[in-house]
This record gives C-alpha cells, sequence and structure tokens, in this order.
C-alpha cells in the first residue's frame, strides 16, 4: 500500500522536473533564436558604431594622414616636406588650416563605411571561426586564438578594403593636390568621374594587389593583438590594473595603441607602394609628385613588384618607410580612438561587443 502512495507523488514530481526542463530549453532557445527585426537592428547598430568610430578617428589624426601621403609620393628631387614638425609648419604657412584637414571629407566618406564593414565582417567572421574551430575541436568551451583572430581580422580588412577602394585612390589623389597644382580634380565625384574617363575603370583600382597583401597583416594584426591582449589583461589583472570584468577607456586606448603600432610597422611599405601605384596615369599630377627638378614626372609602373623594384633603386630601401614617423604619430592615437569609440557606441546603442566569449 505504501508503494501504491510513492508512485503517484514520484510521477507528480517527475512531471515537474520535465515541464521545467522544457521551459529552461524554451528559455534557451529564445536567447539564441532571435527574430529577423532584431538581428537586422543589431546588425544597423554594429554599422553605426563602426561609422562613427572610423569618422572620429580619421578627423582626429587628419593633418598627419595628409603629411604622410605627400612624404610618400613627393618627388625625391625636390623635396618639399622634410619631417613631421617642417611637414605641418609648411601646410601651414602655405596652405592655411583647410590645407592641414584636405582631403578629410573625402577620407571620411571612405573610411566610414570601410570602418562599419570591416568592425562587422571582423565580428561576423569571428563567430563564424569560432564555431568551426569549437566543432573541429569538440570542445564547445574552446574560445579563439591569436591565430584565429589574424585570421577574422585579415577577411574583415580584405572585404572592407575592397569595397571602398575607389574612393581610397581618388582620396589619395585630392589630398596630394596642392595652392601650386593644377586642380584637375575639384571633389571626390568629379575624381571619380575623371579617372573613369580618362583612365578607364580599371585606374580606379591602382595599387589594389599591394593593399590586398598588406591589409592582412595589417588589419590582421591591429584586431589579434587589440583583443588578445585585451583577454590577458583581464584574465592576469597585472600590477592590480583591472579592477573588475571590464577595461576602463586609458587602458583600452593603450591596447589600441600597441594594436596600432604593430599592425603598422609590418605593412608600412606595402602602404607606400600601394600610394604611388595610384599616382601613375595621372596626367595632370601635383607639383609635389612631378617636382621641379631632374625628374619631371612621377614613374611609370607596370605592378606592383616593379614599383618596389624601381623605388628602392631610385630612392633606397628606406624610401619604402617615408612617411613613417608622423604615421606613426597617427596611427596609435588613429586606432586607439577608433576601438574605443566602436565600443563605447554599442555599448550606448546597447549591443554585445564580446565576441571571443
Amino acid at each position: 500500500m505504501a508503494s501504491e502512495d510513492v508512485k503517484p507523488s514520484e510521477s507528480a514530481v517527475s512531471k515537474i522536473v520535465n515541464l521545467a526542463e522544457e521551459a529552461k530549453l524554451a528559455r534557451a532557445r529564445e536567447s539564441v533564436v532571435k527574430t529577423p527585426n532584431y538581428a537586422i537592428l543589431s546588425i544597423c547598430k554594429s554599422l553605426v558604431a563602426g561609422g562613427v568610430a572610423g569618422g572620429v578617428s580619421r578627423t582626429a589624426v587628419a593633418p598627419l594622414e595628409r603629411l604622410k601621403i605627400l612624404l610618400q609620393v613627393q618627388n625625391p628631387h625636390n623635396i618639399k616636406y622634410n619631417g613631421t614638425i617642417q611637414g605641418l609648419k609648411y601646410i601651414w604657412r602655405t596652405e592655411g588650416l583647410r590645407g592641414l584637414f584636405k582631403g578629410n571629407g573625402t577620407n571620411c566618406a571612405r573610411i566610414i563605411p570601410n570602418s562599419a564593414v570591416k568592425f562587422f565582417s571582423y565580428e561576423e567572421a569571428s563567430k563564424a571561426i569560432l564555431l568551426l574551430y569549437q566543432r573541429q575541436t569538440g570542445n564547445d568551451d574552446a574560445q579563439l586564438t591569436p591565430l584565429l583572430r589574424l585570421g577574422a581580422g585579415a577577411c574583415a580588412g580584405i572585404i572592407a578594403m575592397s569595397a571602398t577602394y575607389p574612393m581610397d585612390m581618388v582620396r589619395g589623389r585630392l589630398t596630394v593636390q596642392t595652392e601650386k597644382s593644377p586642380y584637375q580634380y575639384r571633389g571626390m565625384f568629379h575624381a571619380l568621374s575623371t579617372v573613369l574617363r580618362e583612365e578607364g575603370p580599371r585606374a580606379l583600382y591602382k595599387g589594389w594587389l599591394p593593399s590586398v597583401i598588406g591589409v592582412i597583416p595589417y588589419v590582421g594584426l591591429n584586431f589579434a593583438v587589440y583583443e588578445s591582449l585585451k583577454d590577458w589583461l583581464i584574465k592576469t589583472r597585472p600590477f592590480g590594473l583591472i579592477q573588475d570584468s571590464d577595461l576602463n577607456v586609458p587602458t583600452r586606448l593603450a591596447c589600441g595603441a600597441a594594436a596600432g603600432t604593430v599592425g603598422q610597422t609590418v605593412a608600412y611599405p606595402l602602404d607606400v607602394i600601394r600610394r604611388r601605384m595610384q599616382m601613375v596615369g595621372w596626367s595632370n599630377a601635383a607639383s609635389v609628385i612631378t617636382g621641379d627638378g631632374r625628374s619631371k614626372a612621377p614613374l611609370e609602373y607596370t605592378g606592383m613588384i616593379d614599383a618596389f623594384r624601381k623605388t628602392v633603386r631610385h630612392e633606397g630601401f628606406g624610401a619604402l618607410y617615408k612617411g613613417l614617423v608622423p604615421n606613426s604619430v597617427k596611427v596609435v592615437p588613429s586606432i586607439a580612438i577608433a576601438f574605443v569609440a566602436y565600443e563605447t557606441v554599442k555599448d550606448i546603442l546597447g549591443v554585445e561587443i564580446r565576441i571571443s566569449d
């Protein structure tokens, strides 16, 4: 009789446990499967955060960005810009405040979509790579390694750079125009239409190959170093710098600065070659490129290897690092500001930013 009384009670407990488990699974499914509207909103917020990060960071360092390009492409027989301080003073004296920010409007028009696509692509690529890695290892708790983050960053950089490359090409030409240059280009859209008409569609992708090769270590290392350094600081908490599970703004800036320094040092020579290849075919090139010395016109390059060979032969190996100093001064705050602005905007918009957990 006692055993018969126990069976109904066990059955009732079993039903309650089953119901609880089903409710738990239902909540888990709800947290994973989002409605299409939620997914679209999340994508839009991520793109907005990336765009804001790019616009803010590039505007903050626009004078150094312009000086870097002028140093990269100027004629070696007619040196006008000789160093960071002298170069900035020369631009200020000859062109004023507007000269320091020349080309920044076009740069922002390029970098805002570029940055939006880059950050969004990195998050999506990271999620996909992490899922494949977890399936391959059979460990659902596996985390992204620095090498996997490098791969995700490289994918993001290639996608973003390819999507906006024509704007980068015309931005380079607009940037090197000076007050003494024949103003062939009146603005971004005029430059795009002029290049298409006079040089053809392929001209908009001059220098694309060294850009692709350069973006792999540059963007890849930026993301890999930044995310890995953040994780290391949170886990080890060295010297008592980290008090909780999140990093403060100064620490994020330091992580971004380290990431930018590593990435730009490795990829810089390819950036110089890319910029020089973009100037080839410009029939009315600015005086800073053509010069007034022995060489009246910029060298013609048949390809990336030819550009490397001629640059080193005519100007020495050091020419591959022309503009490195202002770029180093620029890239550290630029990358740092970009990462911090991105995470801050996403926090404000209420989007989850941790993709490596």
